[in-house]
């Protein structure tokens, strides 16, 4: 089942995800106030994720110009939307 775009219809991606089996996990990072380590927390764990088999997809990073966070994106596919 799909749309006139190709796109699975939602019905067809729950029957999926029914079939599949699991289900996925959310984690919140969570910090009083900026530049205390929300993001570089995350990016560590997303390659320590990544390094154990798990597919990660990380969405939009702001590294706030900081060398040490930059670094933990490198590797991760860019995005091809332009």
């Amino acid at each position: 089942m799909s749309d006139r775009d190709g796109r699975p219809s939602p019905d067809a991606l729950l029957k999926q995800a029914a079939r599949e089996g699991g289900r996925g996990r959310l984690k919140i990072f969570l910090g009083a106030a900026p530049g205390v380590g929300k993001t570089y927390e995350m990016l560590t764990a997303a390659q320590a994720r990544r390094r154990d088999g798990m597919d990660v997809v990380v969405g939009v990073v702001e590294t706030h110009g900081r060398a040490e966070t930059q670094a933990l994106t490198e590797g991760w596919n860019k995005s091809r939307g332009g």
